[in-house]
């Protein structure tokens, strides 16, 4: 069982894509580094931000199961965009490879709009904590 425990409570908004607060039990906590569509060799890969957010996101996920985690350990996400207006317009299509990727669970997120990353290529980051049992 996961230690990460969703509420989204009925008094707010119906949660699409995060959950409005997340409990963790576990003991040991995963800080995970901002990633960007970088491939193997240090190359940003995609020319749009759902490219880019499923090799960002696929990244994350490398580095948590990398440190014994799995997505539904993710509590926090942050997501680093450099143009809000175009991340709105493809919510659907982000959500889709969010769960083709990480599942249905949701932590809780933030969408972030930033002036540019530090690969001025990168058009989306995201960084998280996940916690472990």
């Amino acid at each position: 069982m996961s230690p990460v425990h969703r509420i989204n409570p009925v008094d707010l908004s119906p949660p699409t894509g995060f959950s409005h607060a997340v409990t963790v039990t576990g003991s040991q906590l995963v800080f995970l580094a901002g990633q960007t569509a970088l491939d193997q060799n240090g190359r940003i890969v995609g020319d749009d931000l759902t490219a880019q957010f499923a090799t960002a996101l696929a990244n994350l996920l490398t580095a948590l199961r990398a440190a014994g985690g799995a997505p539904t350990d993710l509590a926090r996400v942050t997501v680093f965009a450099t143009d809000v207006a175009d991340y709105r317009g493809r919510v659907a299509e982000l959500g889709r490879v969010w769960r083709r990727l990480a599942g249905r669970d949701y932590p809780a997120m933030a969408v972030v709009g930033v002036t540019r990353l530090w690969d001025e290529r990168a058009l989306v980051e995201i960084d998280g904590v996940a916690v472990l049992p």
